[in-house]
């Protein structure tokens, strides 16, 4: 028992900033991007040893990720919930500082729809093929590119909308 932790160890320290990573990307929320990172990880552990077996434990784990993400979202529990005040926060140094371009992006980004959002995220940003895209969300080829080229068009037109507004 003790080999099989101190593998899981391993492969969580060197996965964790990549799936945490993705799980913002696509959830655009670091909160609940740790959430379901730690809900993925979770589940993993749990069936490493099979894991281990059929081999690849990343890609597994990043489809749990996205998966832990969708199912994040359904949950009336995990909903966000609108507030008359919005709470004075500390200033600190926001990881997008100095990064206009980034947040533009990353803004953008919010605006799509889940399937959308995530078929961005894993073909341009994690750089996957059509295919691997298209196992990991469970859906066909056709549907990734369809939904990336969707995807890619919003993200356009928001970031061009953004840079108007900006000028004027």
């Amino acid at each position: 028992m003790a080999e099989r932790d101190r593998a899981f160890a391993e492969f969580v320290e060197v996965a964790s900033p990549s799936l945490r990573r993705t799980a913002f990307l696509v959830c655009g929320d670091r909160h609940k991007a740790d959430d379901a990172v730690q809900d993925a990880l979770y589940k993993l552990y749990l069936a490493w040893p099979k894991v281990q077996r059929v081999g690849n434990p990343f890609a597994y784990a990043r489809r749990m990720v996205v998966n832990a993400v969708h199912d994040g979202g359904r949950r009336p529990w995990r909903r966000e919930v609108s507030i008359a005040d919005v709470p004075d926060s500390p200033e600190r140094d926001d990881f997008a500082a100095g990064h206009a371009e980034r947040d533009a992006v990353l803004e953008a980004l919010r605006s799509l729809g889940p399937r959308q959002r995530a078929c961005v995220v894993l073909r341009y940003y994690e750089d996957l093929s059509v295919e691997q895209t298209a196992e990991i969300l469970g859906c066909s080829e056709g549907t990734v590119k369809s939904q990336s080229a969707r995807g890619l068009e919003t993200l356009r037109q928001a970031i061009d909308q953004r840079r108007v507004s900006r000028a004027l």
